[in-house]
């Protein structure tokens, strides 16, 4: 059905998004291009075909977009923490998302 183009998409962003480590200016305009393109993808997705992804796309989605939330709205001593936390989280949505296309194709 054609999953290969946005698989492929899903697993730079998930090589980019392994690389960032710390919480700086330059991580946080990368990481939030990231969460465009993943929740663009997973949009994709969903619309192709809303049996497999729609959970990806209400659950997982929904975990990243909190923690993005949690890392503007905190203090400047938590944003680190924070940071870590939406990275992983966000690593783990694209992960996700590219073993269920793995598992559809």
């Amino acid at each position: 059905m054609g999953y290969a183009k946005e698989r492929g998409k899903l697993e730079k962003l998930s090589v980019k998004v392994s690389g960032l480590t710390i919480y700086d200016d330059k991580s946080l305009a990368i990481i939030t291009d990231i969460f465009e393109q993943y929740s663009h993808s997973i949009r994709i997705l969903k619309n192709k075909n809303p049996e497999i992804f729609n959970e990806l796309y209400q659950n997982e989605l929904q975990k990243v977009k909190t923690l993005k939330r949690t890392l503007k709205l905190s203090e400047e001593a938590d944003r680190q923490d924070n940071f870590i936390k939406y990275k992983d989280s966000l690593l783990v949505a694209l992960n996700n998302a590219v073993k269920e296309i793995q598992e559809t194709a």
